[in-house]
């Protein structure tokens, strides 16, 4: 199984996973409801402080479980999406996380 990586809005970084090699740095993940998750070690599974981001995605798009999250996320049907900040200063936007091509993982060190 591959690994789900971000990068994230405020910054552009890639979030890395601490298999990586990379050193981790704290991720804020936010909803459209104001809370926030804080993830200081991504282990490079799509969780951040505990709260799954494909779960999320299923809830705040009216659904409930991982997999209909990642079908969303997949698929054509329009969706709100959990942001991936760097900075705990920044607030909720109507906007998804940019893919990071390199999973987190492959830096080429």
């Amino acid at each position: 199984m591959g690994f789900f990586s971000w990068k994230t809005q405020d910054t552009n970084r890639s979030i890395c996973n601490n298999a990586s090699g990379a050193e981790t740095f704290t991720v804020y993940m936010l909803d459209n409801k104001g809370n926030v998750w804080v993830e200081d070690d991504y282990e490079g599974y799509g969780v951040f402080g505990g709260k799954d981001f494909y779960e999320l995605l299923a809830e705040m798009n009216g659904k409930s479980t991982r997999d209909e999250g990642i079908d969303l996320a997949f698929g054509d049907e329009a969706f709100i999406s959990p942001n991936l900040y760097e900075s705990s200063f920044e607030v909720w936007k109507n906007r998804s996380p940019e893919d990071c091509e390199l999973q987190g993982y492959f830096y080429g060190y």
